[in-house]
């Protein structure tokens, strides 16, 4: 393992199901059983748009050929390699006190469940170490799914570290892409923790908004604010088995991608294309909050619903959300009422996990991921 006291600083990237670029955070963390650490700068970098378009050709399996995939992921790298480099610069962070850099990468394919469980996340870790001249840690995942996990969620170990032990029991819920809750009960140990991914988060608004106004997301859930919910599609949508599956469970493009999204084009020909947008927005907030109804207050009654990824910055989404939750006497708050940051919760979480890793200590939680035992994550590249 690489070890040296000397250093603090771990710079973190992700790239989430989105796939709208890189967040960069550069954190200082100090140890102990519930690290404190401190956000030192964060950088998002949108990827180009021809590049985002082939992330989206792979997303197809019939197009992701295996040269494709081999030169997305140097090409990736070097852009992940780009990004580090473009964050120490701009914000006077010293390369030598950076320990390692933690890099989610970007998932092309999950496949948690089945014959062979498998996943796939690209941006290679040695470019970027050979760009950067900074020990990288990549390719998180596959190691819980070896353990017999699902590879996902992995930042609720993280939100332990960071929230755990308290006197509130507490929802951390992220809205990327996906929507996923950690469950952190008050004074909870390690094994007592459990989250899931509830379902889709932006992913369904944003490929249709796509779909029907050529823009990528709903931005300030604008179209969303000027439609009203269809309630027969939205108690349409909400019949889809994977809802009613209990914990743990992920998922992710290949159950809420491009297709899915299609066939609700397919059967709203005859609804508003607005009132389309305004239902699936809906849809996200209600189902987290019929996830918090089944499978979280039967266990867990919970103080407050903590909401951090892009979705936070979706005010209709959020007033939906909000509004669903009051049935539940549970208040709902951003990360930045928290005094933290949306933007960079899933940056920092894995440069997070690059500490556990290179002190060679395990950073799955089993009772999220469904592994057989705790695992210490990441390969190492030089």
């Amino acid at each position: 393992m690489i070890k040296d006291n000397n250093k603090n600083i771990y710079i973190g990237l992700m790239s989430g199901t989105s796939a709208d670029g890189i967040d960069a955070a550069a954190v200082e963390i100090s140890g102990g059983v519930h690290p404190k650490c401190k956000l030192l700068a964060f950088e998002n970098t949108p990827y180009p748009a021809k590049v985002r378009e082939m992330i989206f050709d792979l997303f197809d399996t019939k197009n992701a050929t295996a040269d494709k995939i081999s030169r997305m992921n140097f090409l990736l790298g070097e852009l992940y390699g780009n990004a580090v480099n473009s964050l120490i610069e701009k914000h006077g962070i010293c390369r030598e006190d950076v320990a390692v850099i933690g890099s989610h990468g970007q998932t092309v394919y999950h496949e948690p469940i089945g014959e062979t469980p498998n996943t796939l996340q690209i941006g290679e870790g040695s470019v970027i170490a050979r760009l950067t001249g900074i020990p990288c840690v990549s390719d998180f995942r596959t190691a819980d799914i070896a353990a017999g996990g699902n590879g996902a969620p992995l930042v609720p170990f993280t939100e332990y570290a960071l929230f755990g032990g308290g006197d509130k029991s507490i929802v951390l819920q992220n809205i990327g892409g996906i929507a996923n809750s950690t469950i952190l009960k008050a004074g909870c140990a390690p094994d007592e923790v459990f989250a899931f991914d509830n379902g889709p988060g932006n992913m369904i608004i944003d490929c249709l908004m796509g779909t029907y106004f050529g823009e990528e997301m709903d931005y300030g859930g604008k179209q969303a604010a000027a439609g009203k919910v269809n309630a027969e599609l939205l108690e349409k949508l909400l019949s889809d088995p994977y809802y009613k599956k209990a914990p743990p469970k992920t998922t992710g493009r290949e159950m809420f991608g491009k297709e899915y999204c299609q066939s609700i084009a397919g059967i709203t020909k005859d609804i508003p294309k607005t009132d389309v947008i305004t239902t699936v927005t809906a849809l996200t907030a209600t189902v987290i909050a019929n996830s918090y109804r089944d499978f979280i207050e039967p266990v867990c009654k919970a103080d407050e619903l903590i909401v951090g990824g892009g979705g936070s910055y979706n005010p209709t989404l959020m007033g939906f959300l909000k509004a669903e939750m009051e049935k539940y006497n549970v208040k709902v708050f951003t990360q930045e009422d928290k005094g933290q940051s949306s933007d960079a919760k899933e940056a920092v979480a894995f440069a997070l996990l690059a500490y556990y890793t290179i002190q060679g200590l395990p950073s799955n939680l089993p009772s999220a991921t469904g592994a057989k035992y705790p695992a210490i994550l990441g390969k190492i590249s030089l």
